[in-house]
This record gives C-alpha cells, structure tokens and sequence, in this order.
C-alpha cells in the first residue's frame, strides 16, 4: 500500500534543494541505482549530508539507518511534491536569444507547463513569428494574459528593463514570475519572484569544479 504523506510547508531553499535532489535522484534511476545514501546524495549535490537528511524529514521516515533511501520512492515523493497535476500556462516576456531558446524547448519533459504566448517591445519582432509563436506587443498584455488565462510568467528582460516589464506583468495579476535578471525587483507581498541568474550559478559550479 503507497503512503500518504501530507504535503509540508516548506521554505523556498528548501524547495529549491527539493528540485536539485529531484534531478539527481531521476538521473540515478537511468542509470539503474536503486538505493542511495545521504552522503553520496551530497556528493552529487554539494550539499551538505545533514542538510539533505534535515530536507528529507519533513516526508517522515523516508531512509532506514544502514541502507539510505530507495531511489524510487524519493521520486514519487519529491515528484509529487513539486511536478504539478494541470496545466500551468506561461507567458514569455523578453525574446532575445535566451527567450528564443525557452520557446523552442518549451518544458519538454513536463507537458503539465506549457508556454502559450510571448511579448516583446522590438518593433522588428512585434507581430512577427518566432520558435512558431507569435510575438505581442508588451502594450498587448491585458487583453493577451486574459484571453490564454495566463498564470506564470518568465522573463528574460534585462536588468535595466526588468522592472518596468515586472510591473506590467504584476498590474495583469500574474503572481509567479521567473526572472533571469539578477536584481532584485519590486512587488507586491503576495507576488512571488525567483530569479536565475546565470553568472552566479555558473561561477558556483567553477568554484566546486577546483575543489
């Protein structure tokens, strides 16, 4: 009989690790390891063992001592944590070059989120297609967002841009944004922003890589 664990507050590092650990975790099922110890978890993560184990007591008794954790199980956990069950529709603001890309992946790999429309305010891309979508006009973006029912949105805006971009998306009632600028940005209490930022994540691998 599968275990019912409830769903747990979690923090957003938290999560974020969740994420990680997600990632590592599906990449040992390919190849074929069934079992996994938190200190190799760490390894493979660089985060810390007692983090990991911190991490994984929020879902209860997921390891036993000796043996580590069956990768399998983690999966279904950690995936129902986090993978949602319906469709997540996504507006794409910014499409540059790190725009385009997102549009022509489009989460492949998830078919629960899907990007559907996507803003510019180049007048050389507005109303033109790219990736086999259609580019708006950011003035566009009342009528577009409610027309797809829109509930995410990514932007690829650069820095010196992304706020007035943000407070657009934000006026429309988009409450989760994805941001690829690494400023920090102003909104609301109940808008909720993470931001990737390219440089930093990059320089963070490097600096494990000469360890």
């Amino acid at each position: 009989m599968d275990r019912i664990i409830q769903k747990p507050q979690l923090s957003k590092a938290t999560t974020k690790r969740l994420s990680l650990y997600l990632r590592c975790l599906k990449g040992l099922e390919k190849n074929g390891i069934s079992r996994v110890k938190s200190s190799e978890l760490s390894k493979m993560t660089q985060v810390g063992s007692a983090t990991i184990r911190r991490d994984f007591s929020h879902f209860g008794e997921l390891g036993r001592s000796g043996y580590g954790y069956d990768v399998s199980d983690l999966i279904k956990v950690f995936s129902d944590m986090l993978e949602t069950k319906e469709e997540k529709r996504i507006a794409l603001i910014g499409c540059g070059n790190l725009g385009q890309a997102l549009l022509n992946n489009n989460f492949r790999r998830n078919e629960n989120l899907n990007i559907v429309c996507a803003f510019d305010n180049d007048p050389e891309k507005i109303d033109q297609e790219l990736c086999g979508y259609q580019v708006h006009s950011i003035d566009e973006m009342q009528t577009v967002l409610a027309e797809e029912k829109i509930t995410v949105a990514i932007s690829t805006v650069p820095s010196q841009n992304a706020q007035k971009a943000i407070d657009k998306v934000v006026e429309n009632g988009i409450t989760a944004i994805l941001n690829f600028a690494p400023d920090p940005l102003k909104v609301p209490d109940n808008v909720h922003v993470h931001y990737i930022d390219l440089t930093s994540e990059l320089q963070t691998l490097i600096y494990f890589d000469g360890q």
